[in-house]
């Protein structure tokens, strides 16, 4: 199937601060996360895009704007031209009451070691609960993703421009792992995580990285004479680990 570049927005002045911004209007990047948007941009500007889908808050379409900025010298070679696709099921967690709040004056409530241990049990007051985050946002990266294959084809690559909590548990899910162990994943601000639907599994190509190159996104070059194929790779996993994507023909 498709496969899904999840970034996570660029640093905040919220971050920074130690706040736990949830869903206040008004948070935006500050110069670190403006910065760290610009560099993500640039490692993206080498993958076509079939779409760059963001949550509503401001500092997820900051930073999709500067993904797109970025292409804008591509575009004349790989034919782009995108628009920024806003999704409600990908926004920040819904923190309620905490919202707004020290994160170290929130580490004193008795909710927080639930939050930490046992997520599954976590809901926050005036808020939702961690497993209807997941939900909602695990349903909304899917149907994004199979509506982008069956417009473009398996070898469709999108982003979606996301929070910290959401992208770590579409993560869990794509892992197979279960919700109260996504404590155990680390997303930081501007970071690239990879995920490729298939019909068998979810595969976890990448978490969490900051640098290095992504040309091998690109769907290979039809062979000499020969279409571009459009059947699903095979979904299968390599036993022993494979040759890697630059041995793909």
């Amino acid at each position: 199937m498709a496969t899904v570049i999840l970034v996570r927005h660029g640093r905040t002045t919220a971050n920074a601060s130690g706040t736990l911004a949830g869903r206040l209007p008004g948070v935006r990047l500050d110069e670190v996360g403006a910065e760290q948007a610009r560099r993500t941009g640039e490692r993206l500007a080498v993958v076509p895009l079939a779409a760059v889908v963001s949550s509503p808050l401001e500092r997820c379409k900051q930073t999709s704007r500067a993904l797109l900025a970025a292409r804008e010298t591509t575009a004349a070679a790989d034919g782009s031209d995108l628009a920024l696709v806003t999704e409600k099921g990908i926004s920040e967690c819904d923190y309620g009451e905490w919202q707004g709040r020290l994160l170290k004056d929130l580490a004193k409530e008795p909710l927080w070691r639930t939050v930490q241990t046992q997520p599954s049990a976590a809901a926050f007051p005036g808020g939702e609960s961690l497993p209807a985050m997941q939900s909602r946002a695990v349903t909304a990266v899917r149907r994004h993703d199979a509506a982008l294959e069956a417009a473009h084809g398996p070898g469709a690559v999108w982003v979606a421009v996301s929070h910290g909590d959401i992208i770590k548990s579409v993560l869990a899910d794509a892992l197979g792992m279960h919700l109260d162990l996504f404590q155990r994943i680390n997303v930081d601000p501007a970071s690239v995580s990879i995920v490729r639907y298939t019909e068998s599994r979810p595969y976890v190509l990448a978490t969490n990285t900051h640098a290095g190159d992504l040309s091998w996104l690109r769907p290979p070059p039809p062979k000499k004479g020969r279409r571009r194929s459009t059947k699903t790779p095979a979904a299968d996993a390599p036993v022993g680990g494979g040759a890697g994507p630059t041995a793909r023909s």
